[in-house]
């Protein structure tokens, strides 16, 4: 799909995380991913930058295909992927999770 905005693609984004199964795993695997990174740096271990990554999309990506049944976003459209990730986890941690739910079921109904 084609988007002139991240306005326009952050609905599409959060449905192509519809299942909540698929947001937490999501959360893991970038708050992981973060954590061993900050302790790589920490240590002083450069390597453990490629954690994040690594663990990130080797959480989110399976998540996808297995409980989603979609490809990612990230295919697509890499950087607004990336910040509506960050966007949604930050959504979650506060407790908005049914918020991020609502939107995903209003996108999908018109988008089906």
């Amino acid at each position: 799909m084609e988007f002139s905005s991240y306005e326009e693609f952050w609905p599409y984004y959060v449905a192509m995380h519809s299942r909540a199964a698929t947001r937490w795993v999501h959360l893991a695997g970038t708050l992981t991913g973060l954590a061993l990174t900050a302790y790589g740096l920490a240590r002083g271990r450069t390597r453990y930058l490629a954690a994040l990554p690594v663990i990130g999309y080797g959480t989110a990506w399976p998540a996808h295909f297995l409980i989603e049944g979609n490809n990612p976003a990230t295919f697509g459209h890499p950087g607004w992927s990336l910040r509506g990730d960050a966007q949604m986890i930050r959504m979650m941690l506060a407790g908005r999770d049914a918020e991020l739910d609502a939107i995903a079921q209003k996108w999908l109904a018109g988008n089906r």
